[in-house]
């Protein structure tokens, strides 16, 4: 019973540490709000994402969804659009310490964190390819061990990355390296935005 949780947990970190719009934007929000518990709407909403995406994964249905291409060039335009907003409203996000400072609202966390999570091919890609594929080999209860590992890993991650990211924000008083930090992130997210259209084009041509 310990290898499909010791794999589900490394293989979970393996996807999960590279540095990408969902782990930026969960970063930058935790450094941004005045409270943790602000933070809490992005580390949710990517904790529910990254638990449905491997519960459809582990289930077989998102290989179904993504046979279609069709449904792959809805996915990779609806994302970029999220991202490219997404990127604009990074560049601009002032941090709590500053005066006139506008963080991001619940609402507006929320919405994004569901696009780069759920809008995000190659996030997708990856899920359905390495945990869908890997998970093929267990069944029964080491199937769900297998599956409740991987996701106990995002949200473990999630949390984290947000509390780190409140530590940087607690030390900058004065705001000056949030900003670059904002910078940076929306740059980020702008790269991942241009490899979506690198995609589009290939499904369209």
């Amino acid at each position: 019973m310990l290898q499909p949780i010791v794999h589900g947990i490394l293989l979970a970190l393996g996807l999960i540490l590279p540095l990408g719009a969902q782990n930026v934007f969960v970063f930058n929000q935790g450094a941004n709000q005045t409270k943790f518990a602000k933070a809490l709407p992005v580390i949710i909403t990517a904790g529910l994402c990254d638990t449905f995406l491997i519960t459809i994964a582990v289930l077989g249905v998102s290989l179904i969804l993504m046979s279609l291409p069709i449904l792959q060039l809805v996915i990779y335009i609806i994302g970029l659009i999220f991202l490219l907003y997404m990127a604009w409203s990074l560049w601009n996000e002032k941090p709590n310490n500053l005066e006139n400072h506008n963080s991001m609202s619940a609402k507006k966390q929320i919405g994004f964190a569901l696009s780069v999570s759920l809008l995000n091919p190659h996030a997708i890609m990856d899920t359905i390819g390495v945990i869908g594929t890997s998970a093929s080999v267990y069944s029964g209860t080491e199937k769900l061990l297998f599956s409740i590992s991987t996701i106990m890993v995002s949200w473990i991650w999630f949390i984290s990355l947000a509390i780190l990211g409140k530590t940087l924000g607690s030390i900058d008083k004065t705001g000056k390296y949030i900003i670059i930090l904002n910078k940076i992130s929306s740059v980020i997210v702008i790269i991942v935005s241009l490899i979506i259209v690198k995609n589009i084009l290939h499904l369209i041509f």
